[in-house]
């Protein structure tokens, strides 16, 4: 049976007490332009502060409105995969709450849509109110993951995208735990297109991704996409053991052929240099085998979640939804 909502605005919260109503009136002023039906389905992710209060406020305001409140925070990441999940349209959007990613280009996405395009993405050019190092890292992040992936990423993007209810509808039969969502929906496939936009600085409190968070989702995003990292171990590997193998022989010469040739004193500096030679070469070695190790535990440990095939995320409750169509509260 096909929906007849034609927009769903998939919009994760997480203590976005002070931007959510900002948020609402943006969207609901772009999407009522369309002339066309759409829901606004903001998913709370744990938050601590009033913003689930706020938008079942507005849920009781505007039919267009929707809650999903989880039952703790699972992550940005695992809450737009609820949206898509719960998504009743025929259009999806991915949008965050804190208004860097202006509503306004939603509207050029749904033209590309329109025109037969299956997933449009939000192609960055410049990006205000970001740090250097910011700017520097997701520069750098982007082409890396390209470099070490067979999937086409696009540069630049982020999560805000529109993608048909096709598209949805296979990423709701992906089931990793570790998600990378960008990645996913250019792993699927089908038509896609970038739209140009500047990303804004954002509109109220605080950035929900520190550093710590950041190094965890570049690793989610290697890992998901790519084993190469597991290659590189083996190629360190094998140059520090040719190496070991060449300072080996530098060491023979060094104790068998020099020491008779020089004097006393000589030898013993020589021993002393190639003693401390040696310790550092040993760090070095130890140094590498913890990293291959650590490498190696990464993608351990995503199998280690993967087998213990727990819900994606569980639900405390919805507001705003018909319950008899969709009334499930976890999900795998």
């Amino acid at each position: 049976m096909k929906s007849d909502i034609q927009y769903s605005i998939i919009i994760p919260v997480y203590n976005e007490e002070k931007v959510v109503n900002e948020t609402y009136k943006r969207l609901k002023q772009v999407m009522d332009t369309t002339g066309e039906s759409y829901e606004l389905i903001f998913i709370n992710d744990g938050s601590k502060d009033d913003t689930a209060q706020i938008i079942q406020d507005l849920c009781r305001k505007d039919t267009n409105v929707k809650l999903i409140n989880f039952s703790r925070n699972f992550g940005h990441q695992i809450a737009i995969s609820a949206g898509m999940d719960n998504a009743a349209g025929r259009a999806v959007v991915v949008i965050d709450a804190d208004l860097q990613d202006p509503p306004e280009v939603i509207l050029k996405m749904a033209e590309k849509w329109k025109q037969g395009y299956e997933v449009v993405y939000g192609k960055r050019m410049k990006r205000k109110g970001e740090s250097f190092f910011k700017k520097f890292t997701a520069v750098a992040f982007y082409r890396l993951l390209r470099s070490l992936t067979n999937v086409d990423i696009p540069v630049d993007t982020g999560d805000f995208r529109l993608i048909d209810r096709r598209v949805c509808d296979v990423m709701k039969g992906l089931k990793e735990k570790n998600r990378y969502v960008r990645g996913l929906v250019s792993w699927v496939g089908f038509r896609q297109a970038a739209v140009e936009y500047i990303r804004e600085e954002r509109w109220a409190g605080e950035t929900k991704y520190p550093l710590k968070k950041m190094i965890r989702f570049a690793l989610d995003a290697i890992t998901s996409f790519s084993y190469k990292p597991l290659k590189a171990a083996t190629y360190l590997g094998l140059t520090l053991g040719i190496t070991s193998f060449l300072y080996l022989m530098i060491v023979f010469n060094q104790t068998q052929f020099v020491q008779t040739a020089v004097a006393p004193s000589v030898s013993i500096g020589t021993a002393n240099l190639i003693f401390k030679g040696a310790i550092a070469i040993n760090l070095v070695f130890n140094a590498a085998i913890l990293l291959v190790l650590g490498i190696i535990g990464e993608y351990v440990g995503r199998i280690y979640d993967e087998s213990k095939d727990r819900p994606l995320y569980i639900i405390k409750n919805k507001v705003g939804f018909d319950y008899d169509k969709r009334n499930n509260e976890t999900h795998q």
